[in-house]
């Protein structure tokens, strides 16, 4: 890490750029925040150096914002609607021609050709798991509840799902029940995705989480939260079973201790070696 320097953050939606920003403090590193406009929801100026607000279509606005900050390494933290792709949102010249150099509009497609651009500029993209180690989770039951053997056999079964679908870069959620996926994440969010389980397979989902084959831990991260588990909760489903050292399990102490009062089971599996 260039220590010389601030550490740049561009911010999305949820939780997640505020723990990113808390431990970037508590690591003793300076931060510069990209607020993405249509996106953040967090105030972050309390543990920033400086904070630019920015559309999500401003790529070049973005980057000049670092590069007068002096920023040589940036993280991405947080959710970014991929449906903001379709919406009105009019992008600048370097978005536009960004865009319409991508041979498809996929989460990875996008995000790896942004961060070729800031590598362009001198910028290097890290993970935006750094200082969060200990929000990855190790195998194992996390929960006093544990699985019966007829849910762990649909938790198998999602697994097995989860990574087909997060193969194909469409999506990193799955809801089961009685060994049939009966909700696939989209462009909507695990959250829409646990609703819409939930709402065709009534109480007692399944809900699994894989990352994809090859992940790169710079971005799209699998994350999971209290706002999932409130949701989780809400819909009565029964398990979430999430991948081990790939989630990040932001408000990890608050989730569980939820998990446990609901009777939820959360376990994170591993994939086999």
């Amino acid at each position: 890490m260039n220590a010389a320097s601030p550490l740049g953050l561009i911010a999305g939606k949820g939780k997640f750029p505020l723990i990113f920003a808390q431990e970037t403090r508590r690591n003793g590193r300076e931060l510069v925040v990209i607020a993405l406009k249509e996106e953040v929801d967090e105030d972050l100026a309390p543990y920033a150096k400086a904070v630019h607000t920015i559309s999500v279509g401003k790529l070049d606005s973005i980057i000049q914002a670092l590069k007068k900050e002096n920023v040589k390494e940036v993280a991405m933290a947080g959710r970014l609607e991929h449906i903001k792709i379709f919406s009105d949102i009019i992008p600048d010249l370097r978005t536009a021609q960004l865009l319409l150099k991508l041979k498809d509009r996929r989460a990875d497609s996008v995000l790896l050709a942004v961060a070729k651009e800031l590598e362009g500029d001198g910028i290097r993209l890290l993970p935006s798991t750094m200082f969060l180690s200990h929000l990855l989770p190790k195998a194992g039951f996390l929960t006093r509840s544990k699985t019966t053997e007829s849910e762990q056999k649909n938790v198998e079964f999602g697994i097995r799902m989860a990574q087909g679908l997060s193969a194909l870069d469409l999506g990193q959620t799955v809801v089961v029940k009685k060994r049939a996926a009966v909700a696939l994440e989209a462009m909507e969010g695990t959250d829409e995705c646990i609703k819409r389980g939930a709402a065709l397979g009534g109480e007692g989902v399944i809900v699994v989480k894989s990352s994809k084959p090859d992940q790169d831990m710079r971005f799209d991260v699998p994350v999971v939260g209290m706002h999932t588990m409130n949701v989780m909760i809400a819909c009565k489903a029964r398990v979430l079973a999430v991948e081990a050292g790939k989630t990040l399990m932001l408000e990890k102490d608050e989730m569980l201790e939820a998990a446990d009062a609901a009777g939820i089971c959360v376990l994170a599996w591993e994939k086999p070696r």
